[in-house]
């Protein structure tokens, strides 16, 4: 029996001219989880992580708090949807400059969008995107032991939903989606009788910490 831990990456830099760079917050985030799994005696047998510096810089820095040795795969399938394309194609009345309320209503408006298939110049379709995220799960699953996955918010909710649901479900991938805290552990199970979840969106690495619960 094999263990899946998905972590999405600490605190990215939203708003700098660099967002895919953690934060501060971001890479304190990520020790803390490191020094949890660390004391819990959790080791990560192989380690995968995308395409993208948060996701790199997550898994070094929690690797590295956690003491782990394994060397790192580097799996483009565990990429964020490119939500800055699905915004830019998305009209809305706000503005320049939104406000966070604005921007959230934004962006909700914009993926449900991408989800029901709307036509517009997407980079990448939800269709697409969620069949990358399949197969990416399909290969992280060949893996003996326990294997940590860095990656995003995005990936780790269709994972889940497709746990949780057969075939997976826009709906719920929302939902999931929605409340993903930065540096934050799910853990899944494979078996004989395929994938179970076990935990979703632990942050209890986080717990006591004024201001550590963040989730852009």
């Amino acid at each position: 029996m094999g263990q899946i831990l998905l972590v999405r990456h600490g605190q990215a830099s939203f708003g700098s001219a660099d967002y895919d760079a953690l934060s501060p917050l971001g890479f304190e985030q990520s020790r803390m989880l490191g020094e949890a799994l660390g004391a819990r005696g959790i080791v990560a047998d192989a380690v995968v992580h995308g395409t993208m510096r948060r996701h790199r810089e997550t898994a070094e820095t929690c690797a590295a708090a956690a003491g782990w040795s394994a060397a790192a795969t580097v799996d483009p399938g565990w990429d964020e949807f490119d939500f800055l394309s699905v915004l830019a194609v998305h009209p809305h009345e706000y503005g320049p400059e939104p406000t966070k309320a604005q921007f959230q209503l934004i962006f909700e408006e914009a993926t449900g969008a991408w989800i029901a298939g709307a036509d517009r110049e997407y980079a990448e379709t939800f269709t697409g995107f969620s069949a990358r995220v399949h197969e990416a799960l399909e290969r992280v699953r060949l893996f003996d032991g326990t294997v940590a996955v860095f990656t995003s918010g995005g990936p780790i909710g269709w994972a889940v939903s497709e746990v949780l649901a057969e075939g997976g479900s826009a709906d719920l991938w929302t939902r999931l989606n929605r409340m993903a805290v930065n540096s934050a552990l799910t853990r899944l199970v494979s078996g004989s009788r395929g994938l179970n979840l076990l935990t979703y969106n632990d942050q209890s690495h986080l717990d006591g910490v004024a201001g550590a619960v963040t989730y852009r």
